[in-house]
């Protein structure tokens, strides 16, 4: 048998799956008495190269013959026939919406396909095989994904956000958030070990900025930008029910306590400042503490420092009384969400019309988020009084940015001290004044015979870092200077509004309020609308009994 043959015969034997067959579409008669494009049909009315579970009957060179007898009848100059359709664009669409449900099961193929490939793919650089039996430590952090897997925590992100925003600001439903926050707490949290996150992903933008040796991965500047992108828009949709930290944390909410305003102010300039400090660190190459330090982490891990994993349980059963704890008063990429909420297109609105002012929205939210109806000053004693308290804060900025400036030039010594760098040139600096016997070689000891080869070298990186820290002492000085200031601004001016409204920078679209407003219920059809001035609905009168 040759191989035209064999080709010929492998082909005759193939058969086009059930779900890849496309419906046959009604044929238009040609002159020439033949089927849709010249393809002959059967008593099925399919063309005979796509018919449903048979082989195909058409060698390769009748299928030549059969694309040049289309060219053929098909073309306008020789099928007097022929008459262009006007309306094919729509009825492009038409064909394209029968056929998506087998497009999609295609692409879940190529998908599956290229997941499987990915899967199996071997290591590059494999661990060495020890022949003392030594085992490899088992690691913390999850391994790096491969690119297609990258995409698809990107994409994953990307369609959490925008279904977060849609069932906020266009369906407000409550349920779906609560859906989506478990998928989200599910695959960004359990399935995805908290990594990549954006919270921690600061860090590395920061340290790409000022090292020019350190290239940020793609995949963490996506989910970097995201969800800031996102709250210019549509608020805090991220925090709605995309972040597994606060979605895991809404979950556990179960009686909410109301705290009181002052304190909720107060410490809410602390993510302002965990923000700074960790930027300074992650700048100066120092230490990654987002990271280091995030309680929730080890509990999706299911392993880290037994203080970690202690502060996530903490932060767990505090979160059952106050709302979301650590979103509130320490999460730093908050403290980013919060500025660009500020300034959003959209915003969350309780009622779909109108205010009837039942304090009902206030009672359901569990984060202090609902502002009261204020009415501005309008006298000239007040609205002078109103001025002078504005003028004498933005004149107290200043002061703040320098004094905090100055206290954090001083802490710029202490805190240089978790820099590997400089922690090593204070111990090699040590040793080489009262020399200390080391013994058996450890980490420290191997590290301290590396810098006994260039100790100049390592002095002088150390006091390249220092000056670098006492600069960053300033900023982050400034920086919580200027968010103290910004603070007391933002509760000395007076807003006028006329409903109550949840503030843009504390709302965290969590949906509670929609239901607890009677408009949102007449529009939902759960509850009827009175009228004014309708008359109180009577109680029917009872059935009078009739004897047999």
């Amino acid at each position: 048998m040759g191989a035209r043959e064999r080709i010929e015969g492998a082909v005759s034997f193939l058969r086009v799956p059930r779900w890849l067959t496309l419906p046959s579409p009604s044929p238009r008669p040609s002159p020439q008495g033949e089927g849709i494009r010249g393809v002959a049909l059967d008593q099925t009315n399919a063309p005979l190269l796509f018919q449903r579970g048979k082989r195909c009957s058409l060698s390769l060179g009748e299928r030549a013959r059969v694309r040049g007898n289309d060219a053929q009848n098909n073309a306008p100059a020789q099928n007097p026939a022929w008459t262009p359709d006007h309306d094919a664009p729509s009825k492009a669409f038409t064909t394209l919406g029968h056929f998506w449900p087998r497009i999609a099961q295609m692409a879940v193929v190529v998908l599956m396909l290229v997941f499987a490939i990915a899967s199996f793919a071997e290591q590059r650089f494999p661990p060495p095989e020890f022949e003392s039996g030594y085992a490899l430590p088992e690691t913390k952090t999850p391994p790096p994904r491969t690119l297609p897997f990258q995409y698809v925590d990107v994409a994953v992100l990307l369609g959490a956000l925008v279904l977060a925003s849609y069932l906020v600001l266009k369906k407000r439903s409550r349920n779906g958030v609560l859906a989506l926050s478990i998928f989200s707490v599910v695959y960004f949290g359990f399935y995805r070990k908290g990594c990549v996150c954006a919270i921690g992903s600061i860090q590395n933008i920061a340290l790409g900025l000022f090292d020019s040796s350190y290239a940020v991965p793609w995949v963490v500047t996506a989910f970097f930008i995201a969800p800031l992108a996102f709250a210019l828009f549509a608020g805090r949709s991220f925090c709605a029910a995309v972040c597994p930290h606060g979605a895991l944390q809404d979950l556990m909410l179960w009686k909410p306590v109301k705290v009181p305003a002052w304190l909720e102010q107060g410490l809410g300039v602390l993510p302002f400042a965990y923000l700074g400090a960790a930027v300074l660190l992650a700048a100066t190459g120092s230490a990654f503490i987002i990271c280091e330090y995030d309680p929730f982490v080890p509990l999706f891990r299911m392993n880290g420092s037994h203080a970690m994993l202690l502060a996530g349980v903490a932060f767990l059963l505090a979160a059952m009384f106050v709302g979301r704890p650590y979103c509130r008063f320490l999460c730093p990429y908050g403290a980013l969400l919060r500025l660009a909420s500020c300034v959003s297109k959209w915003r969350v609105t309780v009622t779909p019309d109108s205010c009837n002012r039942c304090r009902l929205c206030e009672e359901a939210c569990p984060f202090g988020a609902i502002e009261e109806p204020t009415t501005a000053p309008t006298h000239w004693l007040a609205l002078i009084g109103d001025r002078k308290r504005l003028a004498w804060l933005l004149a107290l900025v200043p002061a703040l940015m320098l004094a905090g400036g100055w206290f954090g030039s001083q802490l710029s010594i202490a805190a240089s001290q978790l820099n590997p760098t400089v922690a090593l040139a204070e111990r090699f600096s040590l040793q080489a004044k009262t020399p200390v016997e080391l013994g058996v070689q450890t980490a420290e000891s191997l590290a301290l015979m590396r810098a006994a080869q260039d100790p100049k070298a390592l002095i002088s990186q150390a006091l390249e870092i220092r000056r670098n820290f006492r600069l960053g002492g300033w900023l982050f000085g400034g920086w919580l200077g200027l968010a103290v200031g910004a603070k007391l601004i933002s509760l000395a001016v007076r807003r006028s509004r006329h409903d109550y409204e949840p503030n843009r920078a504390s709302c965290f679209a969590c949906a509670r309020c929609f239901s607890s407003c009677p408009n949102e219920r007449v529009r939902l059809g759960l509850m009827r609308r009175e009228l004014p001035g309708s008359p109180a609905p009577q109680p029917a009168p009872a059935a009078a009994h009739t004897p047999n």
